[in-house]
């Protein structure tokens, strides 16, 4: 099955949320768990979320990808957003446990100039603080495009976060394409040796999911600025190649691209029609 979605709000709730998705012509979803700038977290009603597995299971929705706050940053320099990371995350992934085949993709963060290797650790220290070995939720890396101090552009960052990490199988990665070609990786003429590369340093079996954007920048700009499918630099020809590709084609697929619903059931019917 094509796993293929995009984001949308949650201001409806999980029932809305899926139902929103079978409109558009998705069978997948991403959210935001709170306010993308941070902020305590709206409710999830336990009926509403029974009604909304019921909904998956009989309409066929999957995989809804809950994504931490931008404000989210566990490498911080000041206590107080570090505490902030810690409290979120396990706060997140405990409400997340109850939602059928969830998963939760954040930021790694940035070092705010202490230094990348002191940046992972504080990753790691909060992962071990927030994450427990016997939860199911998976928690997901995602690849930066390396703009400032961020953590995480470099296969080998998120491998060693992996490494430090005591948080047994749950940690995986979300690559970005956008950001995984502004931060250097040439998936546009050597989408093999990328992903070659990354299964020897990370692993493919550690690869959970895909966000699929356009990019406004050129090949290793370090820029994060996401384009509309076909609208950027990496043309559509990479899309699909992206999504066909035998590594990737049996991920779920997430649309980041600056659009309103309209535009992502456009781009998801364009999407379809490009799967081999």
């Amino acid at each position: 099955m094509f796993k293929i979605g995009s984001h949308i709000s949650s201001a409806g709730g999980f029932l809305a949320m899926g139902r929103t998705a079978e409109s558009i012509g998705a069978n997948v979803f991403q959210f935001f768990t709170r306010n993308p700038r941070g902020g305590a977290a709206k409710a999830w009603p336990p009926a509403d979320i029974d009604a909304y597995a019921a909904f998956a299971s009989e309409r066929g929705i999957g995989s809804p990808l809950a994504h931490a706050p931008y404000t989210l940053n566990p490498a911080a320099a000041k206590e107080n957003v570090r505490e902030f990371a810690r409290e979120t995350m396990s706060d997140d992934l405990a409400r997340l446990e109850r939602v059928p085949g969830a998963m939760y993709n954040f930021h790694p963060g940035s070092h705010v100039g202490q230094g990348m290797e002191r940046g992972i650790a504080l990753v790691a220290e909060c992962l071990n603080s927030a994450v427990s070995r016997d939860g199911a939720v998976p928690v997901l890396l995602e690849t930066m495009s390396g703009k400032g101090s961020e953590i995480g552009s470099r296969f080998e960052e998120l491998r060693e976060i992996i490494d430090r990490a005591e948080t047994g199988g749950r940690l995986g990665v979300c690559i970005d394409t956008c950001h995984v070609f502004d931060a250097g990786y040439d998936i546009a003429g050597k989408l093999d040796g990328v992903l070659t590369e990354f299964d020897r340093v990370v692993g493919l079996g550690r690869l959970r999911a895909v966000h699929l954007n356009d990019t406004k920048y050129p090949f290793a700009s370090h820029h994060d600025r996401h384009e509309r499918l076909a609208e950027g630099t990496l043309g559509i020809d990479v899309i699909a190649a992206v999504v066909n590709h035998p590594a990737l084609r049996e991920l779920p697929f997430y649309l980041e691209t600056p659009n309103e619903l309209p535009g992502y059931a456009r781009e998801i019917a364009l999407l379809k029609s490009l799967r081999a």
